[in-house]
């Protein structure tokens, strides 16, 4: 009885660790500013006639300079996972989600197809981080080509 009663209470500390780190990171990576909630999905078939809700993946985006940085929302990586360049990403088109994307994006989301270095990549974020983003994409250094649609 001793026994069980010790491992669920290790137990019940490890899920509660587990959450506080969770909380920790996202507020260290919110601590710098400018992030905002981007779910991304990453080599998206250009030939792709119907989106599905397969391979979005919820995150958090910073701005960092000339460059984005993508945080996987449930990871404990401090890096982020994905780094694009704003002299690099080419705005495709932007589009409201369809099918079960409305069930995989938050609500109120738009996506916006890119291209990055070669790989066709699809943002979705509300309005509000879509006019940020856009703005940062336009606010390019004299002499940086931008590509915005």
């Amino acid at each position: 009885m001793v026994l069980a009663l010790l491992v669920s209470g290790a137990v019940v500390v490890l899920v509660l660790l587990g959450l506080f780190v969770f909380g920790l990171r996202r507020r260290l990576i919110q601590r710098s500013g400018g992030t905002f909630d981007c779910s991304l999905r990453w080599n998206v078939p250009e030939n792709e006639t119907e989106p599905s809700g397969k391979g979005w993946i919820y995150g958090v985006a910073r701005y960092n300079g000339d460059r984005i940085e993508w945080f996987r929302v449930f990871s404990y990586a401090p890096r982020p996972r994905r780094m694009l360049e704003r002299s690099a990403i080419e705005v495709l088109e932007r589009r409201t989600p369809q099918g079960e994307e409305e069930l995989a994006l938050l609500s109120d989301s738009i996506v916006l197809a890119c291209g990055h270095r070669g790989t066709r990549l699809e943002l979705a974020m509300s309005e509000d981080a879509l006019t940020g983003f856009l703005a940062w994409l336009e606010a390019a250094p004299p002499g940086q080509r931008v590509n915005v649609a």
